[in-house]
């Protein structure tokens, strides 16, 4: 009997790994989960943290969150809300973001949609490294980054965008 694994797509949440911008983070984490996409995050504090809580809060959800973890990993990875948490061996974080040796390729390349959050110098790479890759990319109060399209004021900007580019 053949197994069927059902492919559904990967929103990827990038985010500050300390501020946890729960106005944004947890309702964008309930509807990632109400549509039955999967939930792709660094698997750390802040902003990951948040958009976690708030997928996992959603009954009978289909997809699963995901965490990228950093070598370590340090403290608080993952975080109590990821389901499936890949190790890696890359080390790099913050400024070095774009580094070789950064997760933060492998969450972009993963994600069928980038969403960036407010969030530091770890963000302003995934932003970068989505531009470079040419993923498509919603932000909000993130970090102006060279080829990125404009920042959405609020959430139900952000939610209309991902509307029209994932359909309902």
């Amino acid at each position: 009997m053949e197994a069927r694994i059902e492919r559904r797509r990967i929103i990827g949440v990038m985010g500050s790994g300390v501020e946890r911008h729960e106005a944004l983070a947890v309702p964008l984490g309930r509807w990632i989960a109400e549509r039955g996409f999967h939930l792709l995050t660094g698997g750390g504090a802040g902003v990951m943290e948040a958009v976690g809580e708030g997928f996992a809060s959603v009954a009978g959800r289909r997809g699963l969150s995901i965490g990228i973890l950093p070598a370590g990993p340090p403290p608080g990875y993952p975080n109590r809300w990821v389901d499936v948490a890949i190790h890696t061996h890359l080390e790099a974080l913050g400024d070095e973001g774009e580094a070789p040796r950064s997760r933060n390729h492998v969450n972009v390349l993963s994600s069928d949609v980038v969403v960036a959050l407010p969030g530091g110098a770890g963000t302003r790479s995934e932003i970068a490294l989505a531009v470079r890759y040419g993923k498509p990319l919603v932000r909000v109060a993130a970090d102006d980054v060279a080829g990125a399209p404009p920042a959405l004021t609020s959430l139900a900007a952000l939610l209309d965008a991902l509307e029209r580019m994932l359909g309902s």
